[in-house]
């Protein structure tokens, strides 16, 4: 099961999750384009950081609904018939 991790009002789905070590940034900050390669390797779409690890996730995006109102002379009576 993938895990959700929720940043500021966004939720993610964390599909891999690699100290940040591996990818030398603190030797040498240029290789920020290997995270960038990994992520689009990985099929990420947003990578967010913590003390130890990049984090490569999947946005979860918001879904925009609209309310129906219905009124009580337009329901119709539905009935179930057993088979």
């Amino acid at each position: 099961m993938k895990q959700v991790y929720k940043h500021g009002d966004k939720f993610y789905i964390i599909l891999r999750k690699i100290p940040t070590w591996k990818f030398g940034i603190d030797q040498n900050p240029g290789n920020i384009e290997l995270v960038k390669d990994y992520r689009d390797w990985c099929g990420a779409d947003h990578v967010l950081r913590d003390q130890t690890h990049f984090m490569f996730c999947e946005t979860i995006q918001d879904v925009e609904f609209e309310e129906i109102k219905i009124e009580e002379d337009d329901r119709e009576t539905n009935t179930v018939v057993g088979v």
